[in-house]
């Protein structure tokens, strides 16, 4: 995921009450600092508040991949093949 995807799921999570409560001063720049709001009633959270929070969702992203790995790894340990493996995937 590209970083300004994190920065606006951390902004998402914020506000949860204000549907779109944010745009952006200038279109294209996908910064904290380019951050408006566009809701009354909407608080900006701090910078800090919003990296600590795209650092969650990019551990998130970091266990459920390394989750996925260790259970293929598994599975391949039980002995079953890649087309095995590939075949229980919905």
């Amino acid at each position: 995921m590209e970083e300004h995807d994190y920065l606006m799921d951390a902004l998402h999570k914020f506000n949860t009450n204000y549907p779109h409560w944010y745009d952006w001063k200038v279109q294209g720049a996908m910064t904290y600092d380019n951050v408006k709001i566009i809701k009354e009633g909407a608080i900006m959270p701090s910078e800090a508040d919003v990296n600590a929070k795209i650092q969650e969702l990019k551990d998130a992203d970091a266990t459920k991949a390394n989750n996925k790995t260790s259970a293929i790894n598994k599975l391949k340990s039980l002995g079953l093949t890649d087309d095995e493996i590939n075949a229980l995937r919905f």
